[in-house]
């Protein structure tokens, strides 16, 4: 099993930053990639971003790209999401997930592909 939890969220101006962050516990070890989605009310949960535990590679959804960035800390077990130049289009909860298993060069964008979830974590932006 492993366990996520979230943190970061918050209420933030359109132009702001801010940085989520996803501590992972339990079996750590076996976790081979983390993304982070999100989902705004009364729309499907969304791919934004996810990072490869071991290689650090990283995809992006085309809407985040060149605002955010994912990066982890193997030591610490956590993986951030920094988010910069915050649109009101980025309001939504966002959710850490961690992947057992991988496919091809880069992490999936696939919700199914993820075994474990997080709580979600708020971000509001408003203009």
């Amino acid at each position: 099993q492993v366990q996520l939890d979230e943190s970061g969220g918050g209420l933030v101006q359109a132009g702001g930053s801010l940085r989520l962050s996803c501590a992972a516990s339990g079996r750590t070890f076996s976790i081979f990639e983390m993304g982070w989605f999100r989902q705004a009310p009364g729309k499907e949960r969304e791919f934004v971003a996810a990072i490869r535990w071991n290689t650090g590679i990283t995809d992006y959804v085309e809407s985040v790209k060149g605002r955010f960035t994912i990066s982890r800390d193997n030591a610490k077990d956590t993986v951030y999401l920094q988010m910069n130049s915050l649109k009101p289009e980025d309001t939504a909860s966002y959710y850490c997930a961690a992947g057992l298993v991988g496919f091809g060069l880069y992490p999936s964008r696939e919700t199914r592909r993820y075994d474990y979830w997080g709580q979600g974590t708020q971000v509001t932006v408003s203009s």
